[in-house]
């Protein structure tokens, strides 16, 4: 079992599917959107990744995540019926460890509703069964501040200020350039109005295309 590589990423695609390169071989992992921008690369540009392989009588397929906390959160999801790997990773590419760690502290089911391939029912589940679990994940911080060793990148005076400055810091957590961020919410700047979660879903899929 794989529980760890190191190595350069040698293709990405918008799906999340990677090569990870470690010593001449690839590796083809699965990761939530946002993973390669909360891992730090050494000198010459390797990364390090955190690794689930899940085994089916079919297919071996390897998850990767940027630090342990992603990955326990990966193997709890899981563990939720009707929770299977994929959507355990559509997941924490909206809501990385700590703040899906807040939403079932907070009960809140429409966050959750929010993700691709999760309804009200599993949202539902969700809370019930992980609420407490999850406790230990949340920081209290966003991800993006961990992952930068505490320092986030200063935005710009137009991103820090004004409607889109929530849009511009949920996608900075999630691992996404500032200059990026800020594009995005440019970008949807006359639909600023609608709920983040909405924009955020538009921005990602602006952001992979």
């Amino acid at each position: 079992m794989i529980g760890r590589l190191h190595g350069r990423i040698v293709s990405e695609s918008p799906d999340g599917l990677v090569v990870v390169d470690v010593v001449g071989v690839g590796y083809e992992v699965l990761i939530p959107l946002g993973t390669l921008g909360r891992c730090t690369a050494d000198a010459e540009g390797r990364v390090t990744l955190q690794v689930v392989t899940h085994v089916r009588e079919d297919a071996i397929t390897l998850f990767g995540f940027a630090n342990d906390r992603e990955r326990t959160a990966f193997r709890l999801l899981t563990a939720v019926a009707g929770v299977g790997p994929r959507i355990a990773i559509s997941v924490l590419s909206v809501l990385p460890a700590g703040e899906l760690s807040q939403a079932l502290a907070r009960g809140d089911v429409k966050k959750l509703t929010s993700v691709p391939g999760v309804g009200k029912r599993i949202a539902e589940r969700l809370v019930l069964e992980l609420k407490d679990k999850l406790t230990g994940l949340s920081t209290g911080v966003s991800e993006a501040l961990i992952s930068t060793g505490g320092s986030i990148a200063p935005m710009s005076p137009i991103a820090a200020v004004g409607p889109g400055a929530a849009l511009v810091a949920a996608l900075v957590n999630m691992g996404f350039k500032a200059a990026e961020a800020e594009r995005a919410a440019a970008e949807l700047a006359p639909r600023i109005t609608e709920p983040l979660d909405v924009l955020v879903r538009e921005s990602l899929r602006r952001l992979v295309r």
